[in-house]
């Protein structure tokens, strides 16, 4: 993953700060307690880069959510379908358990994946 490192890639990845590639931006690293699940610092602990821009700003995490669900919905359905063999029924059955199972990694992603694109990588700050 160091490899990524000062891309956007790895902040979406890592769940790291979006700025310097450090500070952390949940509270609990796994994404399966689901009581914490959207729990976030309010700043970033080695930069200093408030998280939570505005009030309600990943209410458009939402709408990455969705496409990232419809990805891997697509993806659970070749898989089983074309791959598999399964057929309609099993299918439509493997697409619920995967949505349902990849539910909270789904929900960080998409948070990560709508801050950075509005906050660039420095590496001014992430040297500091």
């Amino acid at each position: 993953m160091q490899l990524l490192k000062g891309s956007k890639l790895y902040s979406i990845f890592t769940g790291t700060c979006p700025v310097c590639h450090e500070g952390e931006m949940y509270l609990e690293n796994n994404p399966y307690k689901i009581s914490k699940i959207m729990k976030m610092h309010d700043h970033c602990s080695h930069c200093g880069k408030k998280f939570k821009i505005e009030p309600s700003f990943f209410f458009g995490a939402m709408y990455v959510s969705y496409g990232v669900g419809v990805a891997i919905a697509v993806a659970a359905f070749i898989i089983s379908y074309f791959f598999i063999g399964l057929d309609r029924n099993y299918t439509f059955l493997v697409i619920i358990l995967t949505l349902i199972i990849l539910f909270p990694p789904i929900v960080r992603v998409s948070r990560n994946i709508w801050i950075n694109f509005f906050v660039k990588y420095d590496k001014n700050k992430a040297k500091s």
